[in-house]
């Protein structure tokens, strides 16, 4: 597993819960290290250990901390960078949800050897819509519906967005629902970085 999917669960542990509770997730996980490394690649096995190791000292279920993962991708203060990608995936919250199929391809283009969940959207009606999620990492699937959940937010759509669990393929199934596109505002986004640039 790439370690920036590894050190972005990090992260959301320490940011969100403390430097000690992340600690002891690492402990919990049998890690020898403190921090993982972004651009090393890690057992998969180790992901696992640390996704179950905070769901058990967070006392919440793997699937909700998964989400919050999710969530925490596309709204955390310190994570603008992804968000900014993500919104690059269109201008509505339609275009962007058909732009999902890409964005593995997309993200290897910055990092050729990252290996995120392979998605397919499936448009039934223009409201309604289905994803597929295939991924090495059990659950994955959540954090995609973190994910949506926010970009949804993020751009002032009201969606319903839901785990359907796993079809026969083996793939995790997520339905969208767009109840409302015109909700709220949305937060502002602009192509341009202001302030100068990087």
């Amino acid at each position: 597993m790439h370690g920036l999917i590894n050190r972005a669960i990090q992260c959301f542990v320490r940011d969100t819960y403390g430097g000690a509770i992340w600690s002891a997730v690492a402990r919990e996980a049998g890690l020898r290290f403190d921090s993982f490394e972004p651009m090393l690649t890690y057992d998969p096995s180790l992901t696992d250990a640390v996704i179950d190791a905070a769901s058990t000292l967070l006392r919440r279920p793997r699937d909700t901390v998964l989400e919050d993962l999710g969530i925490y991708l596309v709204s955390h203060p310190n994570l603008q960078a992804l968000r900014r990608l993500l919104r690059f995936g269109g201008v509505t919250y339609e275009d962007f949800l058909h732009s999902l199929d890409d964005m593995p391809d997309r993200a290897r283009l910055a990092v050729p050897d990252i290996d995120l969940p392979n998605l397919a959207l499936t448009d039934h009606s223009g409201t309604e819509f289905s994803l597929s999620c295939r991924s090495e990492i059990a659950g994955a699937g959540h954090v995609i519906v973190g994910m949506l959940r926010a970009m949804a937010d993020d751009y002032g759509v009201l969606g319903l967005v839901d785990h359907q669990g796993t079809d026969e393929q083996g793939d995790e199934v997520i339905a969208i629902t767009l109840a409302q596109t015109g909700f709220s505002e949305g937060r502002r986004f602009d192509l341009a970085v202001q302030g100068g640039g990087l």
